[in-house]
């Protein structure tokens, strides 16, 4: 399946570019021209990786990245910025990015990146902390905070590693169906594999929010 990239770039020629050289690599790209619509973008869907444009209109860079950090959002970042000093560089990890590319930039150098930079979030997506304990995707089980290990299968592990991934972020069905259960055609295994999950972790495991659809967590 594709990840999922957000691009945040305010030079609308740049901007494509990248586009069409990410989608001729098998990424989904979802653009914004500035930090206010990426902020909303990055706060209400799911993506693997975002690039940041720091010098963008209406929310800068940095402060897009410091907000969602403290929002919860963990989706690796890669800054793009023409300020090249080891204090801009500084700065932009500082708040919060994995990484920090200067203007001008090679294409090969920008993607070589954008594929670490989704390596290295999977390696560390070892864990997953979820309510009532910790997710641990190799074995597809849950320690829970309480004592003892509850064991999932295959699919419950991918739904509740994917909400666990990005807390607070709401998914709709069609979108669960699409990233966990790309086989199946109907929606209602979604609603079926929650309900397993909330069988063996409790209710409060993943909660419904009306007429969007899934995020981990209580009511």
């Amino acid at each position: 399946m594709s990840s999922r990239v957000l691009l945040i770039e305010d030079d609308a020629d740049l901007a494509g570019m990248l586009d069409r050289v990410l989608d001729s690599e098998g990424y989904a790209v979802t653009r914004a021209a500035d930090g206010h619509t990426g902020l909303h973008l990055a706060l209400t869907r799911p993506f693997d990786a975002m690039i940041v444009d720091r010098g963008l209109p209406a929310v800068e860079g940095l402060d897009l990245i410091a907000r969602l950090r403290s929002r919860g959002v963990g989706t690796p970042i890669l800054v793009l910025s023409a300020r090249n000093s080891t204090e801009d560089r500084v700065e932009g990890l500082d708040a919060g990015a994995e990484d920090y590319l200067p203007k001008p930039f090679e294409v090969a150098e920008l993607l070589a990146r954008v594929r670490a930079l989704l390596r290295r979030h999977l390696d560390h997506a070892g864990q997953l902390a979820v309510p009532g304990g910790l997710l641990e995707l190799a074995s597809r089980t849950v320690a829970l905070a309480t004592g003892g290990r509850v064991e999932l299968s295959e699919r419950e592990a991918d739904l509740l590693g994917l909400l666990a991934a990005r807390p607070g972020v709401v998914f709709s069905r069609a979108d669960l169906l699409d990233r966990v259960f790309d086989e199946a055609e109907s929606e209602t295994v979604v609603d079926t594999y929650v309900h397993y999950c909330r069988r063996k972790l409790g209710q409060g495991v993943i909660s419904t929010v009306r007429g969007l659809g899934y995020r981990l967590g209580g009511p």
